[in-house]
């Protein structure tokens, strides 16, 4: 949830790799009853070869695509009703002590329809692949030069996080910090999905330096920019679980993120010497 650094409700969106509702253009398999060719006329029934089918040397011209089809909108319409359902019991109950049955049940759908949308709980609350994760290495790449990867990288981070402390994402943030903090299975994911973007940061930067195999410069610089990230993302949850939101707290945030990113950037030399 991208220019090369996302601010405000966009930031937002794809910094917190927490969003369980895809875009509309995710390709998935139909569930059972929601299959039923007959009760969506994508295309006329022709009795004769239309003027533009194919012949030899010819491509059939496309079809005028004119926005989601009735099959698609309720493929849609029953995913964010199974979202919505799972939010309001995790919410309700914790993530752990919610089966899948009673998220069926409360979205109006049969069991196997939610693993249809959603094959593992988890994919409930994570995307398997964050937003964040496109916008982290756009942001890279689309560095000026003479500007460091940790300047890009750290700098992206910490204008969309700070952004989790405005009232527009109190709520949300509140619920899902409550949600993640009390499964230990949600918590294991996240750290996986952190591990998962460092390896695609390290990637990257490998790339771009050439690095040889087994230079450790890539990973070290992947994990100190991921570590910000967490660091900075943890911090936010601790705040609006005390109640605090609104420019205050995005300040905070931002104050305590830029003094991270100098240490990324000038090095931890002369950072906690010992006296």
């Amino acid at each position: 949830m991208a220019g090369a650094t996302p601010s405000g409700a966009d930031a937002q969106a794809q910094v917190v790799p927490l969003a369980a509702r895809p875009p509309a253009e995710e390709s998935e398999p139909l569930v059972p009853e929601l299959a039923d060719p007959a009760a969506v006329p994508d295309a006329p029934a022709a009795a004769a070869q239309p003027a533009d089918a194919p012949g030899p040397g010819r491509r059939p011209r496309r079809r005028e695509r004119r926005g989601p089809s009735l099959r698609e909108q309720r493929r849609l319409r029953t995913r964010e009703a199974i979202v919505d359902a799972a939010a309001a019991l995790f919410v309700e109950r914790g993530f752990d002590h919610v089966s899948v049955m009673e998220i069926a049940q409360r979205a109006g759908v049969v069991e196997k329809t939610v693993f249809n949308h959603f094959p593992v709980k988890e994919g409930l609350v994570f995307e398997a692949d964050p937003p964040i994760r496109a916008a982290l290495l756009d942001a890279v790449r689309r560095r000026p030069a003479g500007e460091s990867v940790a300047a890009a990288a750290g700098g992206f981070v910490v204008a969309a996080v700070s952004q989790l402390g405005s009232p527009a994402a109190a709520e949300g943030m509140t619920e899902m910090a409550r949600v993640i903090r009390g499964s230990r299975t949600l918590q294991a994911r996240e750290r996986e999905i952190l591990g998962t973007l460092t390896d695609t940061l390290a990637e990257q930067i490998t790339l771009e330096t050439r690095a040889a195999a087994g230079e450790l410069e890539p990973w070290l610089a992947a994990n100190a920019v991921m570590g910000l990230y967490s660091s900075l993302l943890e911090l936010a949850r601790d705040r609006v679980l005390a109640g605090a939101s609104g420019p205050e707290l995005v300040a905070m945030l931002r104050t305590r993120g830029q003094r991270g990113l100098a240490l990324l950037q000038f090095g931890l030399a002369g950072y906690a010497k010992r006296r």
